[in-house]
């Protein structure tokens, strides 16, 4: 089991495999205790000597002059989660919550926050007993950090809110701890505002998406290469010498790839005399436009890890210093990558709704039957999977508008300027979705395509797609109900299968 120390560098490695469900064992050690001890102390010279800092004994937001008597600090903070939990919709996921709270967690540890080891160690046991708080996913502007969710994941360690157990049934905290052995406990000065402060749960929104786009980046190639061979397309515009020239760092990687899958195929053979001068840019401009999606998602990685690895606190304390009152809560930083990584998103699923209907169409195609039907007219044969793609390919880019370019002033225009950056990562996760389903429509028409030149040998990563859905399914030879086929295959590109058939005979595909 992956061991994973608070406070410490998180790799990018232990946060994928958050974000894929691995479960963790979490270590609080002793460089962790040190720093967290230490900003605590300050915290606590500043309640004794009773200088007022905003939110340890001074009210919040446009309440920042009220000043708190030091007997109501502890219900101050108690007050702050149960009045911030005002959450809509439906409830997180279970992983991205489980990130959340590894995050939140995480961040506290860096030693800036001023909380009490005894409230790391509380939330450490809720996250390896497995039993998370329900948090509506609706609520949040980015702007304090994600405060109404992150008040609902916090809200159990008083003894407020709803736990879900295991089984998926929702208690009351209370009732919910009292089976487990665990008792709620009361928060000390800081310590509710610094459970709040920041866009962890956008954050673990948008890293568990990146996760799933991480494993789209390879199955693009793979499905895009599927397609070339079934439509006998060329392999020249993947030669190295091409993307050399122009040297994205992401159209080289594309076209890299697309060389291992294509490898041992014989279509390239019966290009040297053929008439076709150039293929449709959907097939031959894939080392450039898969390219630029994987530059995207690299930028949008690297924004999302640095976040993961912050301290995000408000104010920020600094043992021996003092605090600080300033924005590392915003979530500006990460608003704009998962905006631009949406767009990225778009660039595949165009691609491969294009290359869909170019497979289809004889008009495009030259050689395959229209639909793909070895009876045409009689059958309908693929004619409606294309149809499907092009409804979420328009979806995704309705999804694709930029919610950071959106603000709207909050708490009494205290807060003048909002990222948004939850709402970026919440129609993140659907245009995921939607693109996964795209590709897996390409597949099984890829597939399809493939019946009918399969005596010419395709490049051995093209045909382990195309063994792949065979696996599963016989070639449509007559109509038949497709929606559960296209369910499945889906499942297939979502569990990584794809990409683990293709790299199994092509190599380590690069994202």
């Amino acid at each position: 089991m992956l061991t994973i120390s608070l406070g410490e560098n998180l790799p990018a490695s232990d946060v994928w495999a958050v974000a894929r469900g691995e479960k963790v064992k979490l270590k609080f050690g002793r460089a962790a205790q040190a720093r967290v001890r230490e900003s605590r102390s300050e915290i606590e010279k500043i309640v004794e000597a009773g200088k007022p800092v905003y939110g340890v004994n001074t009210g919040f937001g446009l309440l920042a002059s009220e000043s708190i008597p030091l007997k109501d600090v502890s219900t101050l903070q108690s007050n702050l989660l149960l009045s911030h939990a005002v959450g809509s919709g439906p409830d997180m996921p279970e992983q991205e919550k489980r990130l959340a709270l590894l995050l939140r967690m995480h961040s506290l540890c860096k030693g800036n926050s001023g909380v009490r080891p005894r409230l790391i160690r509380w939330f450490m046991r809720l996250f390896e007993l497995g039993w998370l708080p329900r948090v509506p996913e609706q609520g949040s502007v980015g702007a304090c950090g994600d405060l109404a969710p992150l008040a609902h994941l916090a809200l159990p360690v008083i003894g407020a809110g709803e736990i879900v157990t295991e089984n998926g049934g929702v208690l009351k905290s209370k009732r919910a701890l009292k089976k487990v052995g665990i008792e709620p406990i009361q928060l000390a000065a800081k310590e509710g505002l610094a459970l709040i402060n920041g866009v962890q749960i956008s954050n673990a929104v948008g890293l568990c998406a990146l996760s799933r786009i991480r494993n789209l980046s390879k199955t693009a190639d793979i499905v895009g290469a599927l397609s070339t061979e079934a439509l006998m397309g060329s392999h020249a515009p993947f030669a190295s010498r091409v993307t050399r020239v122009r040297a994205h760092s992401g159209a080289r990687r594309t076209a890299n790839n697309l060389r291992s899958l294509l490898r041992g195929s014989e279509v390239v053979g019966l290009h040297k005399d053929c008439g076709r001068v150039q293929d449709p840019y959907s097939f031959r401009c894939m080392p450039q436009v898969h390219g630029a999606a994987k530059d995207a998602l690299a930028y949008a990685e690297g924004a999302l890890l640095t976040e993961a690895n912050s301290a995000t606190d408000n104010p920020l304390v600094f043992p021996g210093r003092g605090t600080v009152s300033a924005g590392n809560f915003h979530g500006q930083p990460i608003a704009l990558p998962l905006d631009f990584v949406a767009n990225a998103l778009c660039s595949w699923g165009n691609m491969s709704e294009r290359r869909t209907a170019t497979l289809i169409n004889p008009a495009m195609n030259h050689e395959l039957p229209a639909f793909l039907s070895f009876k045409p007219g009689i059958n309908s044969g693929l004619m409606m999977p294309q149809v499907a793609a092009a409804a979420l390919c328009s979806e995704n880019k309705v999804l694709a508008h930029p919610a950071s370019a959106d603000t709207i002033p909050t708490s009494a225009d205290q807060e003048d300027h909002v990222s948004m950056a939850n709402h970026a990562a919440r129609k993140l996760r659907q245009a995921v979705e939607n693109t996964e389903r795209i590709l897996a429509i390409e597949l099984y028409c890829a597939a399809q395509a493939r019946e009918f030149n399969h005596e010419t040998a395709a490049g051995v990563g093209a045909q382990a797609a195309y063994e792949l859905v065979r696996k599963h399914f016989p070639r449509l030879k007559n109509d038949r109900y497709l929606a559960p086929e296209l369910d499945k295959v889906h499942e297939l590109v979502r569990s990584g299968s794809v990409v683990r058939a293709g790299e199994d005979v092509a190599g380590e595909l690069k994202t």
